[in-house]
């Protein structure tokens, strides 16, 4: 991998990611961009004790432009973009509408491939490996940052999940707290360790998940599973066997299985409601250790923690989606309509021949 680091014209950081390490990037942003001003700020919710970021420069962000005008898409000719070379394999920068900035952590936008008509399930395995590649770095390079407390990098794809950009890409934001959700695994953690005299929960979940009937699939290094208790109709949960904290310690041996994994997961993913179905529209999300301070969670450490994904869907069958109604949205209490072994049975079906 080579990665080259340079400034988009009203000065934010853009990074590209190469597979062949005799790749130039030297093409300026020639757009008469103005300096970039966000107005992010975050609030904690005294009852709930969690955190809102108030953003209200995102309300002019790029909505839904026609494909010759997508910003994501690599500078051709006179039609310039957030990309000023004519093309490149793996592409980060700074989000010019960030929900985080300065002192309330960072967004940034990952691009996947410069096609714009391909998805990450197309991505060959050098590619994938790539993107796992940066966003590896990305975290590490965001974790050194004084603000940053916990790194998330993930993917929306589809417009029923809220995506306004087509190109395929995900994100990564870098909160200045820990998250709400990684809390409540962090403090699960505490209390299954002091309930069981130290032995680790995410251990003992992928153990009893692999021996039992949820299994969706499994490499020497990876397994994939629909948890006991999935919240959405498809929903799996994807860990390295070897319990690792965050991107930053999986091992050579894992990174070089996780495309194949992966890629196979995504492509079943868009094969669980048949033939002549548009693209399954899903999240992707990496659960990654804080790297701030853990006091709070009596006896964890950041070794404790198992790095996994979840990727999950909101359509619940052919032509239908979950949407989150009085329960889920007023309580959070989720209704699930698809049993869990039933859609770890459908997703093993659907395995590529």
């Amino acid at each position: 991998m080579k990665k080259t680091s340079t400034r988009l014209a009203d000065g934010r950081e853009l990074i590209y990611y190469d597979l062949r390490d005799d790749t130039v990037r030297d093409a300026a942003d020639r757009r008469p961009l103005d300096a970039t001003v966000t107005t992010s700020e975050i609030r904690r919710d005294p009852l709930l004790g969690d955190a809102v970021a108030v953003a209200s420069h995102r309300q002019g962000r790029t909505y839904h432009p026609p494909a010759d005008q997508c910003p994501l898409c690599p500078t051709r000719g006179e039609r310039l973009s957030e990309i000023p070379d004519s093309t490149y394999d793996v592409v980060v920068f700074e989000n010019r509408f960030p929900s985080l900035a300065g002192d309330s952590g960072r967004c940034e936008v990952v691009c996947f491939t410069s096609d714009h008509d391909a998805s990450f399930a197309d991505l060959t395995e050098d590619q994938a490996r790539l993107v796992l590649d940066a966003w590896t770095d990305r975290t590490s390079e965001l974790s050194h940052l004084p603000s940053v407390e916990q790194v998330f990098c993930f993917e929306n794809r589809g417009a029923e999940i809220g995506v306004t950009l087509q190109h395929p890409h995900g994100q990564i934001y870098a909160y200045p707290f820990t998250t709400p959700r990684t809390a409540l695994m962090l403090r699960s953690l505490a209390a299954h360790k002091e309930a069981t005299g130290g032995q680790n929960l995410f251990d003992d979940v992928l153990a009893r998940e692999l021996a039992g009937e949820r299994v969706v699939l499994e490499g020497e290094h990876w397994a994939a599973f629909v948890p006991y208790a999935a919240h959405w109709p498809y929903e799996v949960h994807l860990y390295p066997k070897r319990r690792v904290p965050d991107l930053l310690a999986l091992d050579e041996a894992a990174r070089t299985e996780f495309p194949q994994v992966y890629l196979e997961l995504l492509r079943r993913f868009d094969r669980i409601f048949g033939e002549g179905e548009p693209p399954t529209p899903y999240i992707a999300a990496w659960h990654q250790a804080p790297f701030g301070a853990l006091e709070e969670f009596d006896g964890v450490t950041r070794d404790d923690f198992a790095l996994h994904l979840e990727l999950f869907t909101i359509r619940r069958t052919s032509g239908k989606l979950k949407f989150l109604a009085g329960s889920e949205s007023g309580m959070n209490v989720f209704i699930n309509d698809v049993p869990p072994e039933a859609a770890a049975e459908r997703l093993r079906e659907v395995a590529s021949s």
